[in-house]
Parts: structure tokens; sequence; C-alpha cells
């Protein structure tokens, strides 16, 4: 998987952590998009189910990390719960709850080097 591959060799992060944490963040996606709109960028990424299944059970109460992340995310008050859940997901793959911040600007890239500019709006516009 193309994505999979940009994620660990930019992150320098494992196979399993790029496709949880992918996963984790198009679970995101996927909840706030509601199927019609999510379909059109699960479309354009090649084994989303793959990375959907990867994602561990997020729910975590690592109050201590949210505010390291909020920054990484664009610091919204809004997002501060998906935040944490992100962050506890984060955590059990391994990896710095900061990380999440830098695995949206390159699956954003991806989304709109293969869905287009308005497929990455799209999802631009829950992930960050």
């Amino acid at each position: 998987m193309e994505l999979i591959q940009q994620l660990t060799q930019t992150l320098g992060v494992q196979e399993d952590q790029a496709k949880g944490g992918a996963g984790l963040l198009f679970q995101m996606a996927q909840q706030k998009l509601g199927a019609e709109k999510f379909a059109q960028v699960s479309d354009c990424v090649p084994g989303m189910s793959d990375m959907l299944a990867a994602a561990p059970e997020s729910g975590g109460g690592l109050a201590g990390a949210i505010g390291g992340l909020a920054g990484g995310l664009g610091g919204q008050a809004g997002n501060l719960g998906n935040v944490a859940e992100l962050a506890g997901g984060f955590s059990k793959l391994g990896l710095n709850p900061g990380s999440m911040g830098q695995f949206v600007p390159i699956i954003l890239n991806f989304v709109q080097n293969q869905g287009g500019e308005g497929v990455k709006d799209m999802l631009a516009s829950v992930l960050s």
C-alpha cells in the first residue's frame, strides 16, 4: 500500500504503526463525514479496509497528552475530545501521541494526489 510506504519512510514508523495510525485518523473521518462522503475518500485510498481494521480500540484518558496534541492538530477546542481519543489509540500503537500531527499532512497529500483537491479538502475539514 503506497500510503503506508509513505508513512513508514517519511516518519520512520513500523508498518503496523503506520496502518493503525492512519486507520485511527480515517475512523475519525468516517464518523464525522458520514457514509456517503467517506466513500469518496475511501474510493481513492487503496487498502482502506485494512487500515480501518488495524486501528486499535481508542479510548484512553491521556489527559497529559492532550495539551501537546492540541497544537499538532490545530488546537481547536471542539476537537479536544477527538484528540484525546486518538491519543489513546496512538499510544496503544507505541507511538508518541504528538506524532498524529505528522500523519495528517502525509495522508492529506496522498488523498489529494489520488482523489483531487475536493476530496482532500473534505478530509482536511475533519482532520485539521
